[in-house]
């Protein structure tokens, strides 16, 4: 995990032990220094994943992309944002790069990608294509879900219900101990936002 940007975004670096292809998931920012980890590392991405296309969550994705020829996956819904996010987001978060997204995800795929199975699971609300990726019994979940809150739904596109639905899908479909791997703040478990979370007390009857 590397947290990077003014909105301290997580972006993750995922692979199997020892491996020199990975996965990255929601390059936020700081292109240089998740450039110079993977060559650390002794990795490359085999692709750049998204969970939806706010501007702290895509800030490093053209520089990347066009450095290491990984293919970006982004949530259907979301291409035309990624294509020209300064028509989205305006001058007030900077200039953010465009790219043309080579894949489009939706909710229901399985991804076979740098030696991983990745679920990709609808879970709109924070933003209208929002998607989860499940790996390897973990869930990177942007901005759906955070340690003791939730994510926003007072940004275009946004909607509360829908959020809250997403969630109750993810409780329904991973047991408690599943990780969740967030866009925003430290890692927690399903079990522990359901038994404390404020937030998903609404849920506790469904």
């Amino acid at each position: 995990m590397f947290t990077v940007g003014p909105l301290q975004e997580n972006c993750y670096l995922v692979r199997r032990e020892g491996s020199d292809r990975a996965l990255l998931i929601d390059p936020g920012d700081e292109a240089g220094k998740l450039q110079s980890a993977m060559e650390q590392l002794g990795t490359e991405p085999e692709a750049i994943l998204l969970t939806h296309t706010h501007f702290d969550h895509i800030g490093a994705v053209a520089p990347l992309a066009r450095a290491t020829g990984a293919p970006v996956y982004c949530p259907r819904e979301e291409l035309a944002v990624l294509a020209e996010p300064d028509k989205f987001f305006g001058a007030m978060f900077g200039p953010v790069e465009g790219w043309e997204a080579e894949h489009a995800i939706d909710g229901g795929q399985r991804l076979q990608l740098a030696g991983f199975d990745v679920d990709v699971i609808a879970t709109p609300g924070h933003s209208p294509g929002h998607v989860t990726f499940a790996i390897d019994g973990a869930l990177f979940s942007g901005d759906v879900l955070f340690q003791g809150s939730i994510g926003r739904t007072d940004l275009p596109g946004a909607d509360h219900e829908t959020l809250m639905a997403s969630i109750a899908d993810l409780l329904e479909r991973f047991d408690d101990d599943t990780k969740v791997h967030p866009g925003h703040m430290g890692l927690t478990t399903l079990g522990r936002e359901r038994a404390g979370n404020p937030f998903l007390q609404a849920l506790a009857g469904r």
